[in-house]
């Protein structure tokens, strides 16, 4: 069986969000957890006009959840760390049929970061992924959604800093993540970026997600993040 991840432009079913937990990674006082919290809501009702929504929320936030969310919004209950879902979710691919997978990543919180916690939000792929009904796809590869960009074709976008990251896949080579990439989501080619962006890099960044520097609008296309602010320091060459 061969297994795609589909371009974020395909046709989706559903959106999977993560309700903001306070005291998670930035949402540690009431007034940033409030603030969140309003930012989600706003993207799931703005969704919701599309598609539907599922909303994982620990169960002592279900309460509040409620006062954010709409009812047309779906709630289901598991303890949370974090609510960046796009992480601590599975990535869906399909088969040859159509038919619907969930690659389940380990999370680690990000290579192990010293402010991150993970002991619960390591569990959410595996959950939402029987919850879409998927074929679940376990992997040993610590990985996130943020950490590749597809095109749907086999092309996948990559960063050293991300994927042979010693506090995420110590002493990995490039051709174990490709053989895994081409298992699990079909990559085909990889781009290799040498790493992200250099505020990615500081305290509460990822270690350079690609997600944060490019997008695949479009198979043969590539959309680039272009910094026209000093404030924002990107070299043209990576760190020794």
């Amino acid at each position: 069986m061969t297994w795609m991840m589909p371009p974020e432009t395909a046709p989706q079913e559903r959106i999977w969000m993560a309700f903001p937990p306070l005291g998670a990674s930035v949402f540690d006082t009431p007034e940033s957890a409030h603030d969140a919290r309003t930012a989600w809501a706003a993207v799931a009702h703005a969704v919701l006009d599309f598609e539907p929504v599922t909303v994982v929320v620990d169960p002592a936030d279900r309460a509040q959840a409620r006062r954010y969310l709409s009812a047309e919004v779906e709630l289901v209950e598991a303890p949370l760390d974090d609510a960046w879902m796009r992480d601590i979710g599975p990535t869906f691919v399909l088969d040859e049929q159509g038919g619907l997978g969930a690659v389940d990543w380990v999370f680690n919180g990000w290579g192990g970061q010293d402010w991150a916690r993970w002991e619960r939000d390591r569990h959410i792929g595996a959950l939402v992924g029987g919850l879409a009904g998927a074929e679940l796809i376990g992997s040993t590869l610590v990985n996130e959604g943020g950490g590749i960009q597809v095109d749907g074709r086999g092309t996948v976008l990559v960063t050293e800093t991300v994927q042979l990251d010693p506090g995420r896949n110590p002493g990995i080579e490039k051709s174990a993540v490709a053989a895994e990439l081409a298992r699990t989501i079909g990559a085909r080619h990889l781009v290799w970026l040498p790493r992200g962006l250099t505020r990615d890099s500081e305290r509460f960044g990822t270690r350079g997600h690609v997600d944060i520097v490019a997008a695949v609008p479009a198979p043969g296309g590539c959309w680039c993040t272009r910094n026209a602010t000093p404030p924002i320091r990107t070299p043209r060459s990576p760190p020794n």
